[in-house]
């Protein structure tokens, strides 16, 4: 995924370093005070590094929003295989369930929500990382219809981002609890709804 022209990072380096505790240092002041607070000099000063190095490697807060969610992306947890549909939902769900109820993840993720519904680049950013993590989760789906759990023509796509809906709509708007009961029984409704054909793709109409 492009950072946005956030430099080239060699594992292991200087430039990695620097990287890493400035996206540590972003994550932070997102998490505990909001995109609004988000200021590079502000970074700079937690991370322990130069503030024209920031300044001049990332320009803005978006830009360096967009890089902290390719980093999220590319350290993200890789999906579970179980053998079933509701096995792999459930612990896509659980996952997300525990990712939104970590006390900084959740603050976090709540923040970079924000700044994409305030810039444009923060939510392409926001978009791609999502694309990322729905496509690996997906597989599990096209994998169920292989097993003939699901019907041909069933949208994976589709299938995983509506297990992990109703948890961000705890998160962001129903003040709901956010536990794993609640993970358990939106994995449980889309299995039985996948099975049905509720997620098969309607044929294009002429």
């Amino acid at each position: 995924m492009d950072a946005g022209g956030a430099g080239t990072v060699r594992p292991g380096g200087r430039t990695a370093a620097v990287r890493a505790a400035v996206l540590r240092a972003a994550g932070d002041i997102l998490a505990e005070q909001g995109f609004g607070a988000l200021d590079l000099a502000d970074v700079a000063a937690r991370a322990g590094v130069g503030k024209t190095t920031v300044y001049r490697r990332w320009g803005n807060a978006p830009r360096l929003v967009a890089d902290l969610l390719v980093d999220m992306a590319q350290q993200s947890l890789p999906r579970t295989e179980t053998g079933s549909l509701l096995g792999d939902l459930r612990a896509n769900a659980r996952l997300v369930q525990r990712t939104l109820s970590d006390p900084r993840q959740g603050r976090l993720f709540k923040a970079l929500i924000a700044a994409a519904v305030c810039d444009e680049q923060a939510a392409d950013a926001l978009h791609r990382f999502y694309r990322v993590r729905v496509e690996e989760w997906a597989s599990c789906v096209r994998q169920a219809v292989e097993r003939g759990e699901v019907p041909e023509g069933t949208d994976s796509h589709e299938v995983v981002r509506a297990v992990s809906a109703p948890l961000y709509y705890r998160l962001l708007t129903s003040g709901d609890p956010l536990d794993e009961a609640a993970a358990d029984r939106a994995a449980h409704a889309v299995a039985v709804a996948a099975r049905t054909g509720a997620y098969v793709s309607e044929p294009d109409l002429p």
